[in-house]
């Protein structure tokens, strides 16, 4: 039996993806919009729009709200942990995800979240905490602190419906990411968001994302570690 036909946005990812890797689109070279990719190679817009969403997540691509979507420069180094949507990955098992609103409120920037996202201290910050379920079991914590500059809207989101993340991507679109990671013991609130008794070890991920030079956001991501790992792979 034969292997089944690659998805059609993957076919379209293909067909981006060897037009920027053989050169013929350089770093910087705008991409036709998603109608004029429609045109050109008969898909769906909801195709040609997830592949360039994919792309866009992998880092071939640079989209600008409002202005276009450009190759990327290539990248310096490969990344150890990439940057994906929690939503995403959970769906990716087959598993079912849903989130609960624990805070969403504007604060001051203190000196550490100035320092953090590169701003002055006393600037607003928007402050969302969420706690993402796969199956109805609570795997993440989301603890995030995000640039008002650049996402001014982010207060008026249902972060219930779509995910900061998702959110996030189409207004200040990610060019680079940072995480770090750590084993830690969750405090007796987190113990409870997570459903996890006291001591279970933790997995925290320590992440920054920037679109172009400037830190959009800050986040800590608290793993129960009986029910999160980390991959990686690498070449040399």
């Amino acid at each position: 039996m034969g292997e089944s036909p690659a998805p059609l946005y993957a076919r379209v990812k293909q067909m981006i993806a060897v037009q920027i890797l053989n050169g013929t689109w350089p770093p910087h070279y705008r991409v036709p919009s998603e109608s004029e990719l429609v045109n050109q190679l008969g898909f769906s817009r909801m195709t040609i729009n997830r592949a360039l969403r994919e792309l866009t997540a992998e880092g071939l691509l640079v989209r600008m709200q409002g202005v276009g979507t450009f190759v990327a420069e290539p990248k310096s180094q490969s990344a150890l942990f990439e940057v994906h949507n929690v939503a995403d990955e959970i769906a990716a098992r087959g598993h079912r995800h849903s989130s609960r609103l624990v805070l969403l409120e504007e604060e001051a920037a203190g000196a550490e979240r100035a320092l953090t996202l590169n701003m002055r201290e006393g600037q607003r910050v928007f402050h969302s905490i969420i706690v993402h379920y796969e199956n109805d079991i609570p795997v993440q914590i989301e603890d995030r602190y995000v640039n008002a500059q650049i996402a001014p809207q982010y207060l008026q989101q249902d972060f219930v419906e779509e995910t900061p993340y998702a959110y996030l991507t189409r207004v200040a679109p990610l060019t680079a990411g940072e995480h770090v990671v750590e084993a830690m013991l969750a405090n007796p609130s987190e113990c409870e968001l997570l459903q996890i008794e006291r001591g279970e070890p933790c997995l925290l991920i320590l992440r920054r994302t920037w679109s172009g030079k400037t830190p959009v956001t800050a986040a800590r991501l608290i793993h129960p570690g009986s029910r999160h790992r980390l991959e990686g792979r690498f070449t040399k």
